[in-house]
């Protein structure tokens, strides 16, 4: 592999309660089964802060000395590289997936490391392509994936766009050993909810759990009172985790990946 090199920002996280809660959901991946690799995060909609919590996700097990990848797969609507002032310290390009899978860039020359955080490489997403789903469906992309999978990491994180809004997340699941949706707390309908599970259920791939984000904790006071409100919108859900406040708002309940037995889907609405 041809590591290229980045510069990138990377802010200290200040809410103790939220990493504790992005640590705890990287414990709950790990202990959902020794054959869970490879893990794809979607969402109904958009912003719903998907690709913020892949992100801290996938720093949180590089920092718990896991070789981590993080592979941007939202190549439609990517806010990454500009989000965190991504540079390549060779050259002004910073090629990606859409590259990748198109031929325009090997494969082996699009991964990338930081040395501001050990242990977690990186593949961005590249320009944008209209014709993503195509892409995904190409033999490139099994290419790709059989790459990856070569490497050995201990944990890839896959952060695709919208599976209510796009088919992208679904195509790409087949490479997958589980999905996890996040859906944003008052926003996102238990209608939208349900169909976009029902979407992942359909591929076939491990279904993990459900990250409920931006809960307003200023409105709902502590953790036991949400957690009522949002059991009853969801579904019951038997075990939450709690991320912290920012501003009145934090990123909001985490369901507990494992176990799945006690957790009632929102098929069963």
């Amino acid at each position: 592999m041809n590591y290229r090199k980045l510069t990138m920002t990377t802010p200290v996280e200040k809410d103790f309660r939220y990493s504790e809660s992005i640590r705890t959901l990287r414990t709950n991946i790990l202990f959902s089964g020794s054959n869970v690799h490879t893990v794809l995060i979607t969402s109904a909609s958009p912003n719903e802060g998907k690709s913020k919590v892949s992100f801290d996700l996938a720093r949180a097990f590089a920092e718990s000395g896991k070789r981590t990848l993080y592979v941007d797969c939202d190549i439609r609507n990517s806010e990454f590289v500009t989000v965190h002032d991504v540079r390549d310290t060779a050259q002004k390009e910073i090629p990606g997936l859409s590259q990748m899978l198109t031929g325009q860039v090997p494969i082996e020359d699009g991964f990338y490391k930081t040395e501001v955080i050990p242990n977690l490489e990186l593949v961005m997403s590249g320009p944008y392509s209209p014709n993503t789903a195509e892409l995904f469906e190409d033999d490139m992309c099994e290419c790709f994936f059989s790459t990856v999978k070569e490497e050995g990491y201990d944990i890839v994180i896959l952060d695709t766009a919208p599976i209510g809004t796009v088919i992208d997340a679904a195509i790409l699941s087949r490479y997958a050993d589980g999905t996890v949706l996040v859906c944003e707390s008052e926003i996102t309908s238990r209608k939208l909810l349900k169909k976009a599970k029902v979407q992942l259920d359909r591929t076939g791939t491990r279904f993990l759990g459900v990250i409920i984000n931006k809960v307003n904790m200023s409105k709902n006071g502590y953790y036991g009172n949400y957690y009522k409100k949002y059991s009853r919108k969801y579904g019951e859900y038997s075990n939450y985790g709690y991320y912290g406040e920012r501003s009145g708002y934090g990123v909001g309940l985490l369901q507990e990946i494992n176990p799945l037995k006690h957790v009632k889907t929102v098929n069963e609405y």
